[in-house]
């Protein structure tokens, strides 16, 4: 058996000697390309039933090379491991067939390619990995919503430039992370169609000799499309490089979440407290509470970042049909899924901890981030708003170089600032009214709120991948 392992590799009859240990080295990718067994094998059974019917051997062939496949199948699931000479996942599975199925298993690879393999693998995994990731990105948005509802009533300054801004509801801003992850689902659903085309029958670069049934291996396999062109098919990797877009968008947008959780945690703003779940202490200090899940997520995204760059850059100088400078495509991409697989529980399990200082968002909340209300008022009873702003901003100018809010300036200092300012001028620099003002389909007031939740659990009540 030694000798036929050492052997046992799929391509190397027209070279006299062997290869070098150091492009074995190179070369070797099972360590990286392991997890593929259950979409190689997977292929691998629809191919066999594919020649089968395009009569390259019996049904009775390929129903023993299907019986070898789930007998292969279940022993890498019980531990088996690759040995010296298994350079991938597709040789390591052929050299196990020929164990459980015998010489049947040499006629499997008939009419195909690693090329058009490894891309209809990866191709499988890839479409696994979106249904997987969507359900996850599903779980940080239901903690965002759930803790949303909770505080819905709760008031805090909402910030442009992190200058405070103007006032905003506690749901309005934890939505405001909600959406960004929905359309990284809609991108997700749009990636997993782009991967849904299969490669298979594409053999290395002209397409397969034998007339194998391309549209049976597309039902067998959960394909909705059939590649058109097989150069094209053995060396895109588009669907690579757009589903990890989606996990660098999707990185980012937990990046700028987990960013506002650890400035609102902060003792300088204490909106929000860590729970002991998800935070960490001082090996120093024992009075700290670090929010080290929000801090590892916004460095996250660099590594996202980092290997959508890698593989762009890899994919941007290929020529035509299969390089194998391919073969560290799926290197970003598992990385990159994999952390976000990290990344996205652990988030949405802060979240979940996360406690509201309501009296201290509420008391962040000052009278000039009114401001704009006032000016809203002066524009109601009839002045243009660049007369109304500029009166609204010298009473602000008021109200800083005397320390004060903006309410205790004197009613002379209104009606100086402008004629159509009342005695109910004040009543403009609440929040709640402020709020009440913004029922606008997607703004901060009440009713508007309560219509965003309800969309929000819509959103999360749609299908999954």
């Amino acid at each position: 058996m030694s000798n036929d392992a050492a052997t046992h590799k799929l391509w190397g009859g027209r070279f006299a000697g062997g290869p070098s240990p150091l492009l074995d080295a190179i070369n070797r990718s099972i360590g990286t390309d392991f997890r593929l067994w259950p979409h190689d094998i997977r292929l691998s059974r629809a191919w066999a039933l594919a020649l089968a019917k395009a009569g390259v051997f019996t049904m009775d062939e390929a129903d023993a090379l299907r019986s070898g496949l789930d007998r292969v199948a279940a022993r890498i699931a019980d531990g088996a491991q690759p040995i010296a000479t298994d350079e991938d996942i597709h040789t390591m599975i052929d050299r196990l067939l020929h164990e459980e199925a015998g010489t049947v298993a040499s006629k499997l690879h008939t009419g195909r390619s690693r090329n058009d393999q490894v891309a209809t693998a990866s191709r499988l995994w890839t479409m696994d990995a979106c249904r997987k990731l969507d359900v996850a990105i599903r779980e940080l948005q239901q903690a965002l919503l759930t803790q949303a509802e909770q505080i819905a009533d709760a008031i805090l300054p909402a910030y442009t430039h992190l200058q405070r801004a103007q006032p905003v509801s506690g749901a309005h801003w934890l939505l405001a992370h909600f959406w960004p992850l929905e359309r990284d689902r809609a991108r997700l659903a749009n990636a997993l169609r782009g991967t849904s085309t299969l490669p298979l029958g594409s053999g290395a670069i002209a397409g397969s000799a034998f007339p194998v049934p391309r549209d049976v291996l597309r039902d067998e396999l959960d394909f909705l499309a059939i590649s058109p062109n097989s150069i094209d098919a053995t060396g895109d990797r588009d669907f690579v490089a757009e589903t990890m877009f989606v996990c660098t968008m999707v990185a980012v947008h937990c990046s700028r979440i987990a960013e506002d959780m650890i400035i609102y945690g902060s003792s300088e703003f204490g909106f929000i407290k860590f729970g002991d779940g998800f935070s960490t202490g001082s090996s120093m200090m024992p009075q700290k509470r670090n929010p080290d899940v929000f801090e590892l997520a916004r460095g996250g995204g660099a590594r996202v970042l980092g290997d959508l760059v890698s593989l762009l850059g890899t994919i941007k100088g290929l020529p035509s049909g299969y390089s194998k400078d391919l073969q560290d495509d799926k290197r970003a991409m598992f990385n990159a899924v994999d952390l976000l697989h990290l990344v996205l529980p652990s988030m949405a399990g802060a979240i979940g901890e996360l406690r509201f200082n309501r009296e201290r968002m509420r008391g962040a909340v000052s009278s000039a981030m009114m401001a704009t209300d006032l000016a809203d008022y002066l524009v109601k009873k009839g002045a243009t708003f660049r007369e109304a702003h500029g009166a609204v901003g010298s009473l602000v100018r008021q109200a800083e170089e005397a320390g004060i809010e903006m309410t205790e300036l004197p009613a002379a200092a209104f009606s100086t600032a402008h004629a159509l300012f009342g005695d109910d001028a004040r009543d403009a620099l609440g929040a709640e009214a402020s709020l009440a003002a913004r029922n606008i389909a997607g703004g901060t007031g009440p009713e508007a709120v309560r219509v965003q939740i309800a969309q929000a659990h819509a959103a999360l009540a749609a299908h999954a991948l």
